[in-house]
């Protein structure tokens, strides 16, 4: 079949959505299918796939690095009507996820969108709007826009529960993204090209440095835990507006000798970190999935996790990984248990690697087939 994607998160763009984006993609062609995507345009960029049609864009200073879509879009439109497409699948439900629902109805095409973010808990990025109208906004464009769709996809049952939340009557399927191939690579060899010494214990943080994924708590309990330990070290791989904060809490705590920020790692180079280190961190709870905790858990990773949305969903507390409250000294607490006991950090990162072992990209494709299929009546 021929389907369309729409995002405004897409490659150069490294984020859950792109990568379980781009995983789709690989999986519909290994099928046999066609994938065309349509996103916001990135100046300078020049996209290796001829299938990808780009929106004239803008930069938006309070959101560097995700340029928003604006008019006209004719040009794509006549690139959309040349190949007939059976089904349109959106990720957002904003500027390019409204383009293609409206191309949608006006060429009377089944659209499927999946759900991957709680945009209500983002409302702190509007500015000069009350949070609590913000809020309501997103609630009523939410449910306008999902209950125009045939079928809503959620990554998990947190995000279903939020379409609820919003009256949305559409048919929900929760399918997770799945997890890739383990990177062929030693720890030792991954140690070394991330920078770490002989002998360091790492704690490892993937993701948007930003304050709705908890940063703020998350490095106050990470530093409590350096104070009291000089071999270990903190990775944190990712960028984001609050990384300049962070840094300067790092240094306000005293651990920043024991604090490394990566910054934006190209999606090829994630893999190194998680296998180089010995326990994930993850403080958000504004997740929908928390793809990044599945990952690390292919890599025997166990996870500490704050309990909250899609993240803290995939751990088995106590097995793979625990759930602790919203705060740093239980957080902490918590990380210092694991990485004092060497025996309990082998038992849960076994159960990791068990844990997610039979969920892979191309069990999630075959979720989403079933889906289209749905939709289309086959």
């Amino acid at each position: 079949m021929r389907v369309a994607i729409f995002s405004d998160s897409f490659s150069p763009v490294v984020n859950g959505v792109a990568v379980s984006i781009n995983a789709l993609i690989d999986e519909l062609r290994a099928r046999g299918h066609s994938a065309h995507i349509f996103t916001t345009g990135f100046r300078g960029y020049k996209d290796p796939d001829p299938n990808v049609y780009r929106f004239p864009s803008v930069g938006l200073p309070l959101f560097p690095g995700y340029p928003l879509a604006i008019p006209p879009f004719y040009f794509a439109l006549r690139n959309f009507r040349k190949h007939q497409f059976d089904i349109i699948h959106t990720h957002t439900p904003y500027t390019v996820g409204f383009v293609g629902l409206r191309w949608a109805e006006s060429h009377e095409i089944p659209i499927v969108s999946t759900y991957h973010t709680l945009y209500d808990r983002y409302a702190h990025y509007v500015p000069y709007m009350p949070k609590v109208y913000t809020r309501y906004k997103i609630a009523k464009h939410t449910n306008y826009y999902y209950n125009r769709c045939r079928h809503v996809i959620a990554p998990s049952e947190p995000a279903a529960q939020a379409l609820r939340r919003h009256s949305v009557r559409t048919p929900v399927t929760i399918i997770p993204t799945g997890n890739p191939e383990l990177r062929d690579m030693s720890k030792d060899e991954a140690r070394k090209q991330i920078g770490a010494r002989p002998g360091d214990r790492i704690l490892l943080y993937v993701g948007r440095v930003a304050k709705e994924k908890n940063i703020p708590l998350l490095v106050e309990a990470v530093a409590q835990v350096l104070l009291a330990s000089p071999n270990l070290r903190f990775f944190m791989v990712g960028d984001g507006p609050f990384r300049k904060q962070a840094q300067q809490m790092a240094r306000d705590f005293g651990v920043g000798d024991q604090v490394r920020f990566a910054g934006a790692v190209a999606r090829s180079e994630v893999d190194k970190y998680y296998l180089a280190s010995d326990l994930f961190v993850f403080a958000s709870t504004t997740e929908t999935q928390g793809l990044v905790v599945g990952e690390a858990m292919t890599y025997g990773l166990p996870t500490v996790a704050v309990h909250g949305g899609g993240a803290s969903a995939s751990i088995r507390d106590g097995s793979n990984g625990f759930i602790v409250g919203n705060s740093a000294g239980a957080l902490a607490e918590k990380i210092d248990e694991v990485m004092s006991n060497g025996v309990l950090r082998a038992q849960l990162s076994a159960c990791a690697r068990a844990s997610v072992k039979s969920w892979t990209h191309s069990d999630s494709c075959d979720q989403v087939l079933r889906v289209y299929e749905e939709v289309l009546g086959k």
